[in-house]
């Protein structure tokens, strides 16, 4: 799952970069920015990730106890049922997409200060229209991704945002060439969603023997739990479902480019969480549904602390690198073509390093989220979430109205983030009991010092020397990963952090198979 969210963070970051590449930072890539969070909203209004959330529970605990006819079943019902309602709603989206897009956009202006007019609003809706049919994927493909996650089934879901990605960024590159400028990379997203995770989880569940007939029996066993685990998480709002999709909006009363300057910093920060929190809590999910399943309680226990750990451990350094590398990182991934542009750059380098603070924080939210919904249990989260959401809209309010600009956007993300884990962690120990709390609290205290040295001798290491041509810049980069790698690791050993054993226990067995066989060996071959 860490490989393959590796890439499809790499992958995201290129279609970024070739974005801001062929568009630059200013209104065509802020009204495209504008454009995806109207079938976004789609996404948010059936829950999203929620589906799979409720889902994977009710699908493992069939599976896992000879009911797999029922498990069938459930899915069957599940998939017709968000097909029906998925199309709908693409219908109803497109009918009112001028008017998401006009109150999406209130607010923004050109670079002379003179308001949208009847073209630029044609332009979004455009681009929003054609990306509306890519949900249907998306939601529909959520449910077949449920199913290889329950069956510890992990290629095929980190497949699809690969194929996704690559599909904008070809429709980057070909949009000018065809003359639809950036309304190439909406074709690019439909076509990408549509094979990545539409047609290869079908295949994929071909090949294993899924069974899939359309139904709405909602009396098959497992379909009512489905609704009341879901029904929470449709009703309420969950800030990392929803937290890019808010920011978009308040951006728009910004200077013009805030839009797509708030996406590019977030999406660099967003790259520890897919790797290390979604990776981690994707794969642990399963075994705390089949723990809780089969009342192994203890094992569910461990099994969450140990996660967290985990996550803190990578999460901590990953935010620090990207603190002190914030201008090289920004410049070798952004500043390509049009977007070459110091004072653009330099505001996403600013946005990033607030950014930076709340890493470990939105790192742990998908663990503890799916710690909750392996327990059958989504409305105490949605509660928090909802809460937390109010809040965060509050805070992006009253920074409109403040002196810090566009800063005050992540900056409250920030503070939501942090909050919202912190209720999270404490709610779900009261319903399993405790997490060991004070050896997560040991390993943030020890990984944190270890990140804050080795950020500083980063920091030292990009004002020392910071070389201009390209290719030299990309490979000190790699070269200062490196050092501050083996230092946090140095550190966090002799700081007799546990996590350090994983590495050991990795770079032993890459020996082992290194190592030539001896004649001894070769002989008993």
């Amino acid at each position: 799952m860490m490989a393959s969210l590796l890439l499809s963070r790499i992958l995201g970051l290129l279609r970024d970069t070739f974005m801001a590449r062929q568009f630059g930072i200013g209104f065509d890539t802020d009204a495209y920015r504008i454009a995806v969070t109207i079938p976004d909203t789609i996404f948010f209004l059936i829950a999203g990730g929620g589906l799979s959330s409720a889902f994977i529970p009710i699908f493992s605990e069939f599976l896992h106890t000879d009911r797999e006819r029922d498990a069938w079943k459930v899915f069957s019902v599940v998939t017709t049922l968000c097909a029906l309602l998925v199309t709908v709603l693409i219908a109803v989206a497109w009918i009112f997409a001028p008017q998401i897009a006009a109150f999406m956009s209130a607010g923004k202006t050109h670079a002379d200060g003179t308001p949208l007019n009847a073209h630029d609003m044609q332009q979004i809706v455009l681009m929003s229209r054609i990306m509306l049919p890519a949900q249907f994927a998306f939601l529909v493909g959520s449910v077949l991704l449920a199913t290889l996650y329950a069956r510890n089934k992990f290629a095929a879901p980190g497949v699809a945002p690969n194929i996704y990605n690559v599909g904008i960024i070809v429709g980057s590159l070909v949009g000018p060439w065809i003359g639809i400028g950036i309304a190439g990379m909406s074709w690019g997203a439909l076509i990408g969603a549509i094979f990545g995770n539409l047609l290869v989880p079908v295949l994929v569940m071909v090949r294993l023997g899924g069974h899939f007939s359309p139904s709405l029996d909602f009396q098959a066993p497992g379909v009512k739990k489905f609704f009341r685990l879901l029904l929470p998480v449709i009703l309420g709002f969950s800030l990392p479902s929803v937290a890019a999709l808010i920011t978009q909006k308040f951006a728009s009363a910004y200077e013009l480019g805030t839009n797509t300057v708030m996406t590019l910093s977030n999406n660099l920060m967003q790259a520890p969480l897919g790797i290390f929190g979604q990776s981690l809590a994707l794969a642990a999910f399963p075994a705390l549904s089949a723990f809780f399943a089969t009342g192994q309680m203890d094992k569910y226990r461990f099994q969450t602390s140990q996660t967290l750990r985990t996550v803190l451990y990578l999460a901590l350094p990953s935010a620090a690198i990207l603190f002190a590398l914030a201008p090289e990182i920004v410049h070798l991934v952004y500043g390509y073509g049009k977007a070459a542009n110091a004072a653009d750059l330099g505001r996403v380098v600013v946005a990033l390093r607030i950014f930076c603070i709340g890493i470990p924080a939105w790192c742990v939210q998908p663990v503890l989220m799916r710690g909750f919904f392996s327990l059958h249990k989504t409305l105490k989260p949605v509660i928090i979430g909802t809460v937390m959401t109010a809040l965060f809209i509050l805070m992006c309010w009253f920074g409109s109205e403040s002196k810090f600009g566009y800063t005050a956007l992540p900056w409250a993300t920030n503070i939501a983030a942090i909050l919202l884990a912190i209720a999270l962690y404490f709610g779900l120990e009261q319903e399993v009991g405790s997490l060991q709390l004070k050896d997560i609290l040991l390993t943030f205290a020890k990984s944190a010092i270890a990140a804050v040295v080795m950020g500083a001798i980063a920091f030292g290491m990009l004002e020392i020397f910071h070389p201009q041509a390209r290719i030299a810049m990309f490979v000190v980069f790699l070269l200062r990963c490196l050092i501050c790698a083996w230092i946090y690791y140095y550190l966090t050993r002799a700081f007799g952090i546990s996590e350090t054993d994983y590495l050991d226990r990795a770079m032993k067995r890459l020996n082992r198979n290194k190592r030539p066989i001896s004649e001894e060996e070769a002989g008993g071959l």
